[in-house]
């Protein structure tokens, strides 16, 4: 079995979790031992509220009469000692939400910082709202039971082990109800969680699916509504809506079964405390021969022990009732540590040097590749391009254009054959020194939140604002900037909805010009900009493209015409190659695209 397959097994077991989760608590270890010793306090002095109790109750049926003297100091000290014990328990609850924010902070942090270094196939094989889900929903659940959960669990145990040892000093036989009744209700409660726990987390996964859907549907609200295909979505949506309701109302519905039942067994206990301790009594006063004084018991004592028995009894009915809880933070748990436990992209080799001094010689030789082992998208690739000289790659959809441009970057690794860059195989370089030899313009912008300066900046660290706005100018996107009441200090909303496409594909256009990078690749770059402006655009992009190595992908072949080298894939090989001139000489595949576009 493979380390990646242990992990998933463990991640899996219920006892794999609790360990992972006790790292995380025992990391802060000083805020738990404050927290254990505050629940010792509160505990203890709340177990030490029925004996008191006891004792008045005694008073008040004493033989010569009511010792009121008794009855208050006992009634004092019990109100003491509930009051002092609701004062540590707050306490305790303020430590415990300190310390699992904490906990959340670094869990978050981890999983970000894990999800930046996986592969992107990662992301290309699981929805952004399912991933989403991890970051939110698992991870404040399980902050639920770290700042809440976990503090009555503490309790309970202190709470049942002290309740016992008062109800052995106090009376042994009574003692032997619980040997029957505790034995049951942890008996029921092992069977059920075998049975609940996998309908949590089918319960998680369905929430993810929902997530995922919703996410996909409002990122293409546009098309929805263009196409009028409302009701087609939301009847989709109140499938994946059932399904989590279902999934969601089966876990909770066999959850909450363990509760009562537990609660019923409990208070058959008290009920048995209650006859026996009743009948115990009564021999006791009447004077009745038993076994030495075992069975010898008085009315405080009998009111003693049924206070205990409560005590003993509701942390088991409470473990019983946040039961559906633990759960779920378990369910949740597991999912955020299958992340966790992913493969990170294949680090780099121990002899991997730094992509320095760039030439831009970048050589294709026979590149096989497939995103499964079953199916094989490029075959055979075989194409030198020079240091700054420019490659334009066009095919028909699915052709493996793109895919290209992934093995280019190392998003993924080739299956056979060799890539170099300045006669080196690419494998053989930093990750991130390869990346950064390579400035992208995609089809498909991103922006983030922030002013169009940072935005624009990005392509460069420390870049100045006259670089900025240089680059604004080159990419033909100054005059709207300067045309805005706050210039460049302007703010773009998440992924720049505020703007129209084609001007988000400006600012990434000018985000790539700030960039010192030898080497370019722009794809579809001008896809989402008027006729007018692709040829402002196209001069542009010549001052961009001038003494680098560029790889342009482009369906509009009008903007590929002065490429130095054009390359034709078809059902992933190189079909055809050459200048544009050549190819329509050729009366090819690519002449036949050429003239569809502009006969």
């Amino acid at each position: 079995m493979s380390n990646f397959n242990k992990k998933q097994v463990k991640s899996k077991d219920v006892k794999g979790i609790f360990k992972r989760l006790c790292r995380y608590i025992f990391s802060y270890w000083y805020l738990f031992i404050l927290a254990v010793i505050f629940t010792l306090l509160s505990n203890q002095l709340s177990l030490l509220g029925p004996k008191f109790s006891g004792d008045a109750i005694d008073a008040l049926a004493a033989a010569g009469g009511v010792n009121f003297d008794v009855v208050w100091t006992n009634t004092a000290k019990m109100l003491m000692c509930y009051l002092a014990s609701a004062v540590m328990s707050y306490v305790l609850s303020v430590t415990m939400i300190f310390m699992s924010q904490k906990i959340v902070y670094t869990m978050r942090r981890q999983l970000f910082e894990k999800l930046t270094s996986l592969p992107v196939g990662y992301f290309d094989t699981h929805p952004t709202g399912d991933i989403i889900s991890h970051i939110s929903y698992d991870i404040d659940t399980i902050n639920s039971t770290l700042s809440h959960d976990l503090v009555q669990i503490m309790s309970s145990v202190y709470i049942v082990v002290g309740s016992i040892v008062f109800m052995w000093n106090i009376s042994k036989p009574l003692v032997s109800v619980f040997l029957i009744t505790v034995p049951a209700s942890v008996i029921f409660t092992r069977y059920r969680a075998k049975k609940v726990r996998p309908l949590f987390s089918k319960r998680s996964k369905k929430l993810g699916e929902l997530n995922g859907y919703a996410e996909e549907m409002l990122s293409g609200c546009r098309s929805i509504q263009a196409y009028s295909r409302e009701e087609e979505i939301g009847r989709r949506f109140n499938e994946r809506n059932t399904d989590s309701m279902n999934a969601y109302y089966i876990a909770d519905y066999y959850g909450c079964m363990i509760g009562p039942t537990v609660s019923f067994i409990n208070n058959l206990s008290i009920s048995l405390v209650m006859m026996l301790g009743g009948i115990m009594y009564m021999l006791s006063q009447n004077g009745i021969a038993v076994v030495g004084s075992l069975f010898f018991i008085t009315l405080g004592g009998v009111a003693q022990f049924v206070q205990y028995s409560r005590k003993f009894a509701g942390p088991i009915s409470e473990f019983a009732n946040i039961f559906s809880e633990l759960q779920s933070a378990f369910s949740a748990a597991e999912r955020v540590f299958r992340i966790l436990d992913e493969h990170p992209e294949t680090p780099d080799s121990d002899d991997a040097v730094s992509l320095d001094n760039v030439e831009g010689e970048v050589k294709f030789r026979e590149v096989e590749f497939g995103y499964t082992p079953d199916k094989t998208i490029l075959k055979g690739i075989d194409f030198t391009a020079a240091p700054g000289k420019s490659i334009a790659i066009v095919g028909p959809t699915g052709a493996g254009k793109t895919t290209i441009i992934n093995l280019l970057m190392r998003f993924y690794d080739i299956s056979k054959g060799e890539i170099t860059v300045d006669g080196r195989e690419s494998r053989e370089y930093t990750r991130k020194s390869l990346r950064e030899a390579y400035t992208m313009v995609l089809q498909d912008t991103w922006l983030f939140k922030g002013t169009i300066f940072e935005n624009i900046a990005y392509g460069k660290e420390g870049a100045t604002i006259e670089e900025v706005k240089a680059a604004a100018k080159a990419a033909r996107i100054d005059s709207y900037i300067e045309g805005l009441p706050d210039g460049y200090d302007s703010v773009l909303t998440d992924d720049g909805v505020n703007i129209s496409k084609g001007q988000r594909q400006l600012i990434t256009i000018a985000r790539a010009m700030i960039s010192n990078s030898q080497m370019l690749i722009l794809d579809e770059a001008t896809s989402n900009v008027d006729s007018r402006t692709e040829i402002k655009i196209q001069e542009a992009m010549g001052e961009l493209m001038r003494g680098r190595t560029c790889f342009i992908i482009a369906h509009r072949l009008s903007t590929i015409q002065n490429a130095d080298l054009i390359l034709v894939i078809k059902d992933g090989k190189i079909a055809e190659q050459g200048t544009h001139q050549e190819l329509l000489d050729s009366k090819g595949f690519y002449s036949t695209l050429y003239n569809s576009q502009f006969s």
